[in-house]
């Protein structure tokens, strides 16, 4: 049974920095492909980063440039460092993780293992 828990969210304002955790565990965790998802009120869950087997990156437009995933396959734990945060940055942030060969499509649905989010807040 995979588990995944996030860490690492709260309150911000525009312009700063934060970094969320989401330790894996239940699984041989460099088997699968992780990503993180957010979601606003009132808006779908969209994909915001993801990594593969093999390290390959993938990244929504909205973020590349200023989010960066990250893993540390010794210790099961996958990062998402969040620089220059934006008022629309905000929503719950969930560590997702796959075996889909499709993970770089980054669609909520390929995405079976879910944790129970962390929230980001960025205010003026």
């Amino acid at each position: 049974q995979v588990q995944l828990k996030e860490s690492g969210g709260g309150s911000v304002q525009a312009g700063g920095s934060l970094r969320l955790s989401c330790v894996v565990s239940g699984y041989t965790y460099n088997s699968l492909r992780m990503g993180w998802f957010r979601q606003a009120p009132g808006k779908e869950r969209e994909g915001v980063a993801g990594i593969g087997i093999n390290g390959m990156k993938t990244g929504a437009d909205s973020v590349k440039g200023r989010f960066t995933i990250s893993q540390d396959n010794a210790k099961n734990i996958l990062y998402l460092q969040m620089n220059s945060l934006k008022l629309e940055d905000t929503g719950m942030y969930y560590c997702a993780a796959t075996d889909s060969p499709k993970w770089y499509l980054l669609r909520h649905g390929d995405f079976g293992y879910w944790g129970q989010g962390t929230q980001v807040t960025v205010s003026s």
